[in-house]
Formats: structure tokens, C-alpha cells, sequence
């Protein structure tokens, strides 16, 4: 039975659809992407993230992004877990660890009667928001479809059932430990609650 989602998502032009490592998406959606390539949609769960491929396509890639990839500063993270903390409180999302770093982020989340894609865009949509409440948010100032503002989170995320105790701590563990491997220092939330797989 699954418990609990280990979940990484990431922030606008981080990870492009067609990247030669593999992505988690089904189609491009802007020409000037696809021309360096269709999507690139992988099945399975490992990291991707340090396999070899050819970095300079890549980077050529993003040069035709629609805006600039994002990277939060430390004032926009906090703003993001402000967001995350509001949508998790009002929604009765369990929240067992977090890390926001500036081009990515990591959640173990609590199973929930919502999807975990749901849940997921529900955090992202509360964080945009608040970016916006207090002044930060990356893309003001432009519109996107319907006018509002475009969101500074890539569209989809990568997820993992997570249905054991050790399995949970394990994905607990390396989600805490992310910003350090940044060399920035470790994250405290006080939305983030301590695990306890008896309360499940």
C-alpha cells in the first residue's frame, strides 16, 4: 500500500522536455524547442540527472525557451515555502520533508484522497501565488495565456510510491540532506512534520 510520495519538481527551464537524458514529459509544446528535438518521456524512477550526453545541445536548447529558466533567490524560497505551507495547512497535506533550492525541489508527501499529481500542482499554483503576494515572483510584469501570470514551475513533476517504513526514511533522509550536496545550508520548515508511520 503506498504511503507516502517522494516528489521532485522543478522550476521553469530547468529540465526541458526533450532533454537527451530523458524527461518526464509526453510532447513539446513550442516549435522553437522541438527543433532541437521530441520529447524524450522515460518510464522508470532512477536519476537521470548524471547521465552522459551531449550538454552543449542542451544548453542550446534553453536559449529557446519562451522566457529566461528560473533560479530562486533565497528571498523567493522562502516565498515558496510560505506558499507550500499555506495550501498544505488549508488542505490537510502531511508535508514529512522539504527542500526548496533555487532550479529544483524535493517533497515527501503523505498519501492524500487527491492524486499526487494533484497535490503537487495544487503546492505549485499556492506558491506562484504568493511569489506574486509578496513581490517576487520571477516573471513579473509579463502574461501568459488568459493574462495571468506565467508560472515559474515546469509543468509536471517526478514522483515515487513510497510503501515502507524504510523506504520513507531513506526518501526523508536524501530530501533533507539535498541542500547540502548544494553547499547550502540544511533546510528547517516548521510545516514539515516529524514522520510517524504508526499515525498512517
Amino acid at each position: 500500500m503506498v504511503i507516502a510520495y517522494h516528489v521532485i519538481y522543478s522550476m521553469y527551464g530547468f529540465w526541458l522536455p526533450n532533454d537527451p537524458r530523458g524527461s518526464w514529459s509526453d510532447f513539446v509544446g513550442s516549435w522553437e524547442l522541438f527543433r532541437y528535438g521530441p520529447a524524450t518521456k522515460v518510464e522508470d524512477y532512477r536519476s537521470y540527472a548524471h547521465d552522459p550526453h551531449d550538454r552543449t545541445r542542451r544548453l542550446e536548447a534553453k536559449s529557446a525557451l519562451k522566457y529566461p529558466p528560473v533560479v530562486l533567490t533565497g528571498r523567493q524560497a522562502l516565498s515558496v515555502a510560505t506558499g507550500f505551507a499555506d495550501v498544505a495547512r488549508r488542505s490537510g497535506y502531511h508535508i514529512y520533508a522539504c527542500a526548496v533550492l533555487p532550479d529544483h525541489g524535493h517533497l515527501v508527501i503523505g498519501r492524500h484522497h487527491y492524486k499526487v499529481e494533484q497535490v503537487v500542482r495544487r503546492l505549485k499554483q499556492a506558491a506562484g501565488r504568493q511569489l506574486d503576494l509578496d513581490e517576487l515572483h520571477p516573471f513579473a510584469g509579463l502574461t501568459a495565456r488568459r493574462g495571468a501570470l506565467p508560472t515559474p514551475f515546469a509543468e509536471n513533476c517526478w514522483h515515487c510510491f513510497i510503501d515502507n517504513d524504510k523506504y520513507a526514511r531513506a526518501a526523508i533522509r536524501y530530501t533533507e540532506n539535498n541542500p547540502l550536496k548544494e553547499g547550502k545550508p540544511r533546510q528547517r520548515w516548521s510545516f514539515v512534520e516529524p514522520w510517524r508511520p504508526d499515525a498512517l
